[in-house]
């Protein structure tokens, strides 16, 4: 298993690198198995919303707050079983590759107040990953976010690349290699 792990991880760093700067689309799609066969490039970049949404404090933040790295911006709300299932995959992301170059952002969209979510996150052992709020709906609405969970793909100039409906195992073998293809593409 480490060896198939180790021989995805190098393809998926030469691919990505090859892919990235050739916008080789093809190349990043091979490396999807497993839940990631749902991960949808977009033949062109698109410009994210620039809605508001809220951090922590319940201040506005719009998405230029994570720009320069890639981000694995993930909609979901406290009732939604499919995100109970993936949120500790997406905290193992995080957790494993997260920093400087790529950050995995969760927003709760529609009514989640904070004493919700903090319940939510307590009841599956994620402590690591933001607590953003999306009460309104806006940046939701306007990424086209019509079901929970949905996860997109942002590159350092703040465009969404791909998108995934469903919920998915973030934490696998593929994901991960699809995140470091991208991550070390990036100049």
């Amino acid at each position: 298993m480490r060896r198939f792990l180790a021989a995805v991880l190098y393809t998926a760093l030469i691919l990505g690198a090859n892919a990235a700067a050739a916008q080789d689309i093809g190349a990043l799609e091979a490396l999807r198995a497993g839940s990631m066969k749902k991960l949808a490039f977009l033949p062109e970049a698109v410009a994210a919303s620039q809605a508001p949404f809220l951090d922590e404090n319940g201040s506005k933040i719009t998405l230029t707050e994570f720009r320069g790295k890639w981000v694995l911006l993930n909609f979901w709300a406290t009732w939604c079983a499919p995100c109970r299932k993936e949120m500790p995959g997406l905290e193992a992301l995080q957790r494993e590759m997260g920093g400087e170059r790529f950050q995995v952002v969760t927003i709760a969209t529609g009514r989640n107040p904070p004493p919700a979510i903090a319940r939510f996150f307590d009841e599956i052992g994620v402590s690591e990953l933001p607590r953003y709020r999306d009460p309104s709906q806006r940046l939701a609405r306007e990424m086209a976010v019509f079901g929970l969970p949905t996860t997109v793909i942002l590159d350092p100039e703040g465009r969404e690349i791909a998108r995934l409906l469903g919920d998915a195992e973030w934490d696998s073998d593929s994901a991960r290699a699809i995140i470091a293809a991208l991550v070390g593409a990036q100049r």
